[in-house]
């Protein structure tokens, strides 16, 4: 005799709908204390983190009506006690606490850790700028200090063939979390010093949580890191995360991408603006050169080279403009003290005389002696600006120059006579013409 026993089947919104009507049947308010992880606001304002001890986390949702209480927004780290009921979000099959109530207890013990550690190292000079070691321009060699089955090995990899095509890149693999990890990292980074085996280190891992990171936290760590010969670029985690490494190290990326960008800068570049200095070098040259000939080509066939007048006539025509200008000015001189004479003249014989002359004892000679020696000093002054003048001119003049022992040569090839200024410009047999203060001397190139 055959008994089928029955038994029921589930489907999955079943079951987790039954688990989450137990669940919060069961734990409707409750309190429950530990250390925040992994904490996110959204731009909803809701908050989302995990709540965790030494051995055990649960996830926690506070959402945005709740959080009015808060004095301030938790951070990782933060103990805290927290009031809630526990809850099942069905798309995902998790349990939760939806938090009511969030009271501060204290800074997480990781945080209290790293925040002594980062005191005693500072004392130390571990952080020191002045300490820091400037980066090789172009390594050959590069080492990398991470995980070997890391998403971070293959993304620096990515950076660096797609950047310069011939590095030699040497892998030290080390566990990069729990426990060895931190004697492991800093022995990958004694060891590349002691065999000096590359140009410069890259020390990095992917994001993670506070615990997760904290292998590089930690003083043997850090202790490597300042000791390093090698210039490290420390690359722990994402933008946001900040380790001791990082503040050790001498340069500090975002990312282990960001890290394999700054190691090597791309070699196309620098080609690229090598030609580009090398064409604006031989362009500036040529121009200068074409500019330069040109320049030279018109002081050749200047008119100046074959007449003085050229130069001399300017000044010349501005002489006989100030002569006339100063005669036509001395004549007006004159015709005003005439004019005024004549005023006065005038004046005299409508009056008495000899009752003025008695009244003002005015000698009419005296004045007129002041007329006569007012002007005598004006064509004076004007006299001796004229003949300064003609003394400036004849020092230009190039006929006496001449007349201290120069002359200017002349080619009369052709019938056309030409300055010479170098040898090059005469050849055997050609006529040529010798300028001086007192005449012309004609002459053959022998």
């Amino acid at each position: 005799m055959n008994i089928t026993i029955s038994k029921k089947v589930y489907s999955v919104s079943q079951i987790t709908y039954e688990i989450k009507s137990i669940l919060e049947s069961e734990f409707r308010l409750i309190s429950i204390k530990g250390e925040i992880s992994n904490f996110k606001k959204q731009s909803s304002g809701h908050l989302y983190f995990s709540l965790k001890d030494e051995t055990s986390q649960i996830s926690c949702a506070m959402f945005k009506n709740s959080t009015n209480s808060l004095k301030e927004l938790p951070k990782d780290g933060d103990q805290v006690i927290l009031e809630g009921e526990i809850s099942v979000y069905p798309p995902r099959g998790n349990y939760q606490l939806i938090v009511r109530k969030l009271e501060f207890e204290g800074i997480g013990s990781l945080l209290l850790k790293l925040q002594k550690l980062k005191e005693k190292l500072t004392v130390k000079g571990f952080f020191d700028e002045k300490n820091k070691k400037a980066l090789p321009f172009l390594p050959k060699k590069i080492g990398i200090v991470t995980s070997p089955t890391g998403a971070v090995i293959q993304d620096i990899l990515n950076v660096l063939n797609r950047r310069f095509d011939t590095f030699h890149l040497i892998l030290n693999p080390v566990k990069v979390q729990g426990e060895g990890a931190k004697e492991e990292i800093a022995k990958a980074i004694d060891d590349f010093n002691k065999y000096n085996l590359v140009d410069v280190i890259i020390v990095g891992r992917g994001g993670g949580s506070l615990e997760d990171l904290f292998a590089f936290n930690e003083e043997i760590v850090v202790e490597a890191i300042f000791n390093s010969k090698i210039p490290i670029i420390s690359a722990v985690g994402h933008e946001t995360d900040v380790s001791l490494s990082d503040f050790a190290a001498d340069v500090r990326a975002p990312t282990p991408s960001a890290a394999a960008e700054i190691v090597l800068k791309e070699k196309s570049k620098l080609i690229e603006r090598l030609l580009n200095y090398k064409k604006h070098i031989l362009k500036y040259t040529l121009y200068s050169f074409k500019n330069l000939k040109l320049k030279l080509s018109n002081y050749i066939k200047h008119p100046l080279f074959s007449s003085s007048y050229i130069l001399l006539g300017k000044e010349m025509q501005m002489l006989d403009d100030m002569r006339e200008n100063l005669d036509n000015s001395i004549i007006q001189k004159i015709l005003k003290q005439k004019e005024i004479l004549n005023i006065f003249s005038k004046q005299l014989s409508r009056i008495n005389p000899i009752a003025k002359l008695l009244n003002y004892k005015l000698d009419l000679k005296t004045y007129e002696k002041k007329i006569e020696n007012s002007y005598k000093n004006y064509l004076n002054l004007k006299k001796n600006n004229f003949l300064k003048l003609i003394s400036h001119l004849k020092g230009i003049d190039p006929k006496n120059l001449l007349k201290k022992g120069y002359s200017i040569c002349f080619n009369e090839k052709n019938k056309k006579s030409s300055i010479i200024l170098s040898i090059k410009d005469v050849k055997k047999d050609d006529r040529i013409s010798i300028l001086l203060s007192d005449g012309k001397i004609e002459g053959k190139i022998l």
